[in-house]
């Protein structure tokens, strides 16, 4: 059984911790900083990025293959997935963004509602396939 929609969000995932991964190296060859982020704006926006995303990519990842694995709604799981990579990579792009003190730059801000909102999504529906499929 092949799993699109799970392939799909994971591959985009996996691209988007490289470059963030990649950036944050870039930042500690910048500052010559082998551990913590010396108090850099650059190396903790480059670190938060890909921190986060490997922090919310995995269970999503998984909660997907588990409902994809249950045949749950192809066209649903995909707008689920799109949400989610659209948020991750507001959320990303909002780590970035200069912002005034106290105040999170709207790509974070839609980010954080867009992954939380995925989360609840897969979550509520994988517990009702399991309850309802297995009572």
């Amino acid at each position: 059984m092949t799993l699109p929609v799970t392939s799909f969000v994971a591959a985009v995932c996996a691209l988007l911790l490289l470059v963030t991964a990649i950036d944050t190296v870039r930042q500690r060859l910048r500052l010559k900083a082998a551990f913590g982020d010396h108090g850099d704006p650059k190396l903790i926006s480059a670190s938060r990025a890909h921190g986060n995303l490997a922090e919310y990519a995995p269970i999503t990842i998984i909660l997907l293959g588990l409902l994809e694995t249950a045949r749950a709604s192809h066209m649903a799981l995909m707008v689920i997935g799109a949400v989610f990579l659209i948020g991750r990579v507001g959320h990303i792009i909002g780590l970035y963004t200069p912002s005034e003190p106290g105040k999170a730059p709207l790509g974070r801000q839609v980010g954080v509602v867009a992954t939380f909102g995925t989360l609840l999504a897969l979550s509520g529906w994988t517990l009702w396939i399991l309850f309802t499929k297995n009572l």
